[in-house]
């Protein structure tokens, strides 16, 4: 396929790194997204997300990247893909809304030949059952006749420094052989290896199972931590001893619960299809959400615990959260388990502060913290610490010798810290 127009609709945290791709890789691409300040910040060449610098904002613009609100771009484009966001609505179900809002602006700016693409996260059949007649309805045109329909999942790892769009397989599932193989040759032009698929629901459902996969897992450990603290037995040790099997295991570890926009929420997308289309539910899903939810009260019970050790009552003590992103190194806070944490503190009547090098203020359902100026200060001021996310510019040696209590939900801290 010669490098020739494409648009991206939706410039965030999935968007924009396939932006860059594609830019990258010669083709013209059209960054389309609804919020104007965001286009132009982007056309200013100022970053809004973890994995991408200004100076990689400016490359794309310099390589003629164009983020714009015009949807008119689309008709000038070879290959249109989506990538908005799809959260959950009240009640679980999944909240489809921008998808089908850029369906519309896609259908309604659709030209014969083009190429469409989804890459939004959602439950099988959204592709051909939901995405296809808009399109159909506003263009005019017939999928499959005149023009491609596939879906190829997004699967960023925010902040990684080993896997990127170029080295991560991509899976690829048409509503039919030609549209599978005209994505692929979009996507195989800066993808090392594109994994064609047998349709659109099996591309979507895999991409449920590998979060599905990882949900499940983590509720294990997280399920494990509990009674093996009850039991007296060091389940950071327990899985150090399993990592060492060379086969069959696959290490995860305990945590103050989990965020992003992948675990917490993709896997229910799955367990509401089951329950919509078949009647009955997912049950590994709804007990892993169930157990996963739990974390945060645990965290809070674990620093109860500790602070009546130094007879002292949670209520009124100074609590000091390191790392309050869903993940290290980055200050996406997407879902992040620290929001529920510091809000179970409060409710307990402690004195909640936070420090974190990605995030100024944070903002809580019960009002927004500012960050700690002094790291150091504040530790040693703290009745107790807790490592919620450790961050690789926390000396967390030099942090546990000065705090009276730290509690280290990640296992990254030395003693004198307390594990999880």
């Amino acid at each position: 396929m010669a490098h020739q127009t494409v648009t991206i609709v939706g410039q965030g945290y999935v968007g924009l790194p396939l932006a860059q791709a594609a830019t990258r890789s010669g083709w013209k691409v059209h960054g389309l997204d609804v919020t104007e300040s965001l286009v132009d910040m982007l056309n200013s060449g100022r970053s809004h997300v973890d994995d991408l610098s200004d100076s990689e904002i400016q490359e794309m613009l310099d390589l003629g990247y164009v983020a714009t609100t015009d949807s008119a771009v689309i008709a000038e484009s070879d290959v249109v893909v989506m990538c908005v966001p799809t959260p959950l609505a009240e009640g679980g179900s999944p909240d489809l809304a921008a998808v089908k809002g850029a369906s519309r602006t896609v259908g309604d700016n659709l030209t014969a030949g083009t190429t469409v693409i989804l890459e939004s996260t959602t439950y099988p059949g959204t592709t051909d059952n939901l995405v296809r007649p808009i399109l159909e309805l506003a263009s005019g045109l017939a999928a499959g006749e005149d023009f491609n329909l596939a879906y190829s999942p997004e699967r960023v790892d925010p902040g990684s420094k080993t896997f990127g769009i170029k080295n991560t397989p991509k899976l690829i599932g048409g509503i039919d052989d030609a549209s599978t193989q005209s994505a692929a040759a979009f996507y195989r032009t800066f993808v090392d290896k594109p994994v064609p698929m047998t349709g659109t629901r099996e591309a979507e459902t895999a991409k449920l199972l590998e979060n599905t996969f990882r949900h499940v897992n983590i509720a294990l450990v997280n399920e494990m931590t509990k009674f093996c603290k009850e039991l007296d037995i060091d389940i950071w040790e327990v899985i150090r001893g399993a990592s060492t099997k060379p086969f069959g295991f696959m290490k995860f570890t305990p945590g103050p619960g989990v965020g992003g926009h992948c675990i917490p929420i993709d896997p229910n997308y799955l367990s509401y299809e089951v329950r919509n289309q078949l009647g009955y539910p997912f049950r590994f899903v709804e007990l892993a959400q169930e157990i996963n939810n739990s974390m945060p009260r645990y965290v809070v019970d674990r620093v109860s615990e500790l602070l009546n050790e130094h007879r002292k009552p949670i209520n009124g003590s100074d609590i000091l959260l390191l790392g309050v992103t869903y993940k290290a190194d980055i200050a996406d806070q997407r879902e992040s388990p620290a929001k529920p944490v510091a809000e179970l503190l409060l409710e307990r009547g402690a004195n909640v502060m936070f420090h974190d090098p990605m995030v100024d203020v944070w903002n809580l359902e019960s009002g927004d913290i500012t960050r700690e100026a002094d790291l150091e200060d504040s530790v040693v001021k703290a009745d107790a610490v807790v490592v919620l996310q450790a961050h690789d510019t926390y000396d967390l040696g030099g942090l546990a010798s000065k705090s009276k209590v730290m509690l280290d939900t990640r296992g990254s801290a030395p003693k004198p810290a307390i594990w999880l």
